[in-house]
């Protein structure tokens, strides 16, 4: 049986897919500076959150 989704999730995920969908219509070019952007937060924020734990040890 598949986990419940909590409704914070669902509507952060609804968020993200209306997001990538008007990038999307905006052509490639603005879709991939969209993902683009996606990998570098995730990146910087996982380079934070390593920085934040490892000072607060």
């Amino acid at each position: 049986m598949a986990r419940r989704k909590s409704l914070t999730s669902q509507l952060y995920r609804i968020a993200r897919d209306s997001a990538n969908v008007r990038a999307a219509r905006g052509g490639p070019a603005s879709y991939g500076k969209r993902m683009v952007r996606r990998k570098v937060y995730a990146k910087s924020n996982g380079l934070t959150g390593r920085l934040l734990r490892r000072l607060l040890k």
